[in-house]
C-alpha cells in the first residue's frame, strides 16, 4: 500500500494511523530508507506502507499468551 503524507505527519503518527501502534514506525522507516532522516513530513510524500506483521506469542503480553 502507498500512504500519501499530510502536512505535519510524523513516523509514529503515521504508524498509529495505519497500524494502531506507534511502535511500528520502524517498519515504515525500514521500508522507506530515502526518507529515514525526515522528522516532520510535508504534504504529498508517497511512502510504502508494508502490511502489519502478524503477532507472535512473543509479541503478546504474558496474560494473552497461550499456556
Amino acid at each position: 500500500m502507498i500512504y500519501r503524507t499530510l502536512q505535519g505527519d510524523t513516523w509514529d503518527g503515521i504508524a498509529f494511523k495505519l497500524y494502531g501502534d506507534a511502535k511500528l514506525m520502524t517498519l515504515l522507516i525500514n521500508a522507506n530508507p530515502d526518507h529515514a532522516q525526515t522528522v516532520i513530513f510535508s504534504a504529498g510524500v508517497q511512502l510504502k506502507a508494508p502490511d502489519r506483521p502478524a503477532e507472535t506469542a512473543d509479541d503478546l503480553p504474558p496474560w494473552r499468551r497461550e499456556g
